[in-house]
C-alpha cells in the first residue's frame, strides 16, 4: 500500500500544476492538518482514493464545515485494507480559544477515551497526528512542542509509523522528514511525502 502524506502547505505538484495521473501511484491519502478544505476536496475528487484526515490547530472551521468526500479519523481507529489508523489531531494549547489545541493532560484524556477501541482493534498500525511527539522532531517553543503521551503510545503499541505535520520545512535549520523512535518510523508529512506498507 502506497500512501501520500500531506500537511500544512498545499503542494503545487498536486494542485497548481496538477496533471492527470499524478495521483495514480497512491492507494490512500492521509492529511495531517492545516490544509485548505478546497485542496482536500480537489485531491479526493481527482484521485478517486480515500482521504483520511485529522484537524490541525488552524482547522477549527472543519468542525462545522468538514471537507466533502473525506474521512475524519479524529478520536477513532479506522481500518482500511487491514491497516489500523488511529487519529489524534490538534497541537499543544498556546491560546485559550483554539478548538483544536490541547494541554498534555487533555490529550491524555482523549487517548484514555479510546481504550476500548484500542482493546477491540488490538492496537493500531499508523498513528496519525498533527503535532509531533515530544522530543522527536518537535521544537522547544510551546506552539510547536510535541506531546509526551504520543511517545507512550508508540512504546506500548509499537506502530509501524507515526505521521504528523505542524513542523514546517522552512522553520530554521533543515530538519529530517523521517526519524526513528524504537520500532516506529516517525514521518513529518509537511507539504508532501510518501510511505509504503506491505500488502495485507
Amino acid at each position: 500500500m502506497k500512501i501520500l502524506l500531506i500537511a500544512d502547505e498545499e503542494a503545487a505538484k498536486f494542485y497548481d500544476y496538477y496533471r492527470p495521473g499524478v495521483l495514480d501511484p497512491y492507494d490512500l491519502i492521509i492529511a495531517c492538518g492545516d490544509l485548505h478544505k478546497s485542496y482536500l476536496e480537489f485531491l479526493v475528487t481527482m484521485s478517486g482514493k480515500p482521504l483520511l484526515y485529522v484537524r490541525g490547530n488552524h482547522d477549527d472551521a472543519f468542525i462545522k464545515d468538514p471537507p466533502g468526500g473525506c474521512i475524519c479519523i479524529e478520536d477513532d481507529i479506522f481500518v482500511y485494507n487491514g491497516v489500523r489508523f488511529m487519529g489524534l489531531g490538534g497541537s499543544m494549547r498556546y491560546r485559550r480559544d483554539g478548538e483544536n489545541m490541547y494541554t498534555e493532560w487533555e490529550m491524555k484524556k482523549r487517548i484514555r477515551k479510546l481504550r476500548w477501541k484500542l482493546f477491540w482493534h488490538k492496537g493500531f498500525d499508523i498513528l496519525v497526528t498533527h503535532a509531533p511527539a515530544q522530543g522527536i522532531g518537535d521544537m522547544e517553543d510551546l506552539p510547536h512542542r510535541g506531546f509526551a503521551c504520543f511517545r507512550t503510545l508508540m512504546e506500548k503499541y509499537t506502530p509501524t509509523f507515526m505521521v504528523h505535520g505542524h513542523i514546517h520545512g522552512n522553520y530554521g535549520l533543515k530538519r529530517p522528514k523521517v526519524l526513528e523512535y524504537k520500532d516506529t518510523l516517525v514521518v513529518n508529512g509537511y507539504e508532501y511525502t510518501e510511505i509504503e506498507l506491505p500488502d495485507r
